[in-house]
């Protein structure tokens, strides 16, 4: 199968598999308010999710790296879809966190999408190749947040039976359709290297490292403030503007339109015409302002306008930093150290939504944006001393080695 073929298959499931998790992303809070929960334990579920995320990502990254992409990727579809299932059938709020938990549990498949992006391309083409990642959320947050909506008419369980049988799907046409992307060479390679333990240690020496180091720090620091954003959304909308279920769901796919545009047709554009440092400052810098004005805004016109240049700087900001990083890991670790990225921002979901949570209860709807606007304006400046100002990204070294 040819290299455009697999981007294409890859594609395919990435965006089908988004399509069943953004189904899903808009209703939880309302679905778990059905049970009582408060706006704090309704960050307290989101959490859940992002904390199982936060140690399977790496794990399932290494793993992907000896036994191969394919088999992984099938894994975690299938139990996506379990947990799904389970969310449909919840009749009380422990029952949702046992699915909530499952789902992040192997819910670190993008991570293992995005090796596979890299297995096919060069460090030329990376940035477009891990640009169609992008683009295939963007799509699966343009109909499943609008399609959640509408069949949330029905009950909430309904979406969720909806997104358990979207990720079934999925599984089948990997299982069909999925070439395996690493080599039996790579894979033997990969197998004879000896690599240090997935650790607390290790971890630490990657965030030490000057060129891998600085770029997870910006990931890490740059998740914590959009996690405030992203978790508290539909709470934020309900709140100040009395949006329902349907409203945050159309809202969500204007946003997926915007990102799947960024990243599957900008992106490539961009990262020829300037410098990984400068797109990334630029992005951050882009995101800081928008995000006050989110905080701020007087009306629901207003907070579209103010979505817009959130769902462009993102998209960007996402993509060149995961390209970055592959190019600064030898291609046995592309896994490892995509899967330590997603791990990292999947740390801060954990975070992030609680105190998201506790500050819309406690300050009120604009507390989140102010908090999240005041990190990513620090952010700004350790990005243009660490990273735009001194140019330790380019050119990537090759040799480094990550956990």
């Amino acid at each position: 199968m040819t290299d455009r073929k697999r981007l294409f298959s890859i594609f395919l499931i990435v965006f089908i598999d988004l399509l069943g998790f953004s189904i899903i992303l808009p209703l939880l809070p309302f679905y778990a308010e059905t049970f009582g929960a408060s706006p704090t334990v309704v960050g307290l579920l989101v959490a859940i999710y992002a904390a199982a995320q936060m140690i399977s990502a790496p794990l399932l990254g290494r793993l992907s790296d000896r036994f191969g992409r394919r088999p992984l990727l099938l894994i975690s579809i299938l139990g996506g879809s379990i947990g799904f299932f389970l969310l449909g059938i919840a009749q009380t709020l422990t029952m949702l966190f046992i699915a909530r938990l499952l789902a992040g549990i192997t819910g670190g498949n993008i991570s293992i999408a995005q090796a596979y992006i890299t297995d096919v391309t060069d460090s030329k083409n990376r940035s477009r190749g891990l640009g169609l990642i992008g683009a295939a959320f963007g799509l699966g947050f343009i109909i499943g947040p609008a399609l959640g909506g509408i069949l949330s008419q029905w009950g909430y369980a309904l979406p969720a039976y909806t997104a358990a049988g979207v990720a079934l799907v999925n599984f089948f046409a990997a299982l069909l359709w999925l070439p395996e992307s690493l080599t039996a060479e790579r894979k033997q390679e990969i197998v004879n290297q000896k690599r240090p333990a997935i650790s607390i240690k290790a971890l630490g020496s990657a965030l030490r490292r000057p060129v891998v180091g600085n770029l997870l720090h910006t990931r890490l620091i740059y998740g914590f403030a959009f996690a405030l954003f992203q978790s508290i959304f539909a709470l934020y909308g309900q709140y100040r503007f009395n949006l329902n279920s349907q409203n945050i769901g159309y809202i969500l796919a204007f946003v997926g339109v915007l990102s799947a545009i960024t990243q599957g047709f900008v992106i490539g554009k961009l990262s020829d015409r300037f410098a990984d440092r400068q797109l990334i400052f630029f992005s951050v810098s882009t995101i800081s302002a928008s995000m006050l004005a989110w905080a701020l805004a007087p009306n629901v016109i207003f907070l579209i306008i103010v979505l817009a240049p959130i769902a462009v700087s993102a998209g960007i900001l996402n993509t060149i930093i995961n390209a970055a990083l592959t190019k600064a890991v030898p291609p046995s670790e592309f896994g490892g150290i995509l899967g330590l990225s997603a791990s990292l921002e999947s740390a801060t979901r954990v975070i992030a939504p609680t105190i998201g949570g506790l500050l819309l209860d406690k300050l009120g709807t604009s507390a989140p944006g102010i908090l999240s606007a005041g990190v990513l304006i620090w952010l700004s400046s350790y990005v243009f001393r660490n990273i735009y100002r001194s140019k330790t990204i380019e050119p990537i070294i090759q040799t480094n080695t990550i956990a």
